[in-house]
């Protein structure tokens, strides 16, 4: 794999309804850069996986260990391992996931 990469180039895939992603893996890291359709629900779920969610655009209703923040474009989420979460996509989104471990289940 080059280590130039046009995110445009990367195929979409839907992790969940209204969840697409476009997905760069590395040995530890996955970074994922997610267009989130209005309205669309990421139900409570937690996994082994460090997360930081960076908001590059729209507004994203999250929340982390029972609590729950409406975020905005430059709002950043750091989610540790195994803590639950969810959200809701208020408006269009554009996010940048990152997870490490690597998320396998996402390859």
């Amino acid at each position: 794999m080059s280590p130039f990469v046009a995110v445009q180039d990367i195929p979409e895939k839907e992790i969940i309804k209204g969840y697409h992603a476009r997905m760069i893996h590395m040995e530890g890291i996955t970074v994922a850069h997610f267009r989130v359709e209005a309205g669309s629900a990421l139900p409570q779920h937690h996994h082994i996986h460090e997360q930081v969610t960076n908001i590059i655009s729209g507004t994203f209703e999250m929340t982390v260990g029972g609590v729950t923040k409406v975020c905005t474009a430059g709002d950043v989420i750091a989610i540790p391992s195994n803590v639950p979460h969810s959200a809701i996509a208020l408006t269009d989104c554009y996010i940048v996931d990152v997870f490490c471990p690597v998320r396998e289940d996402y390859r």
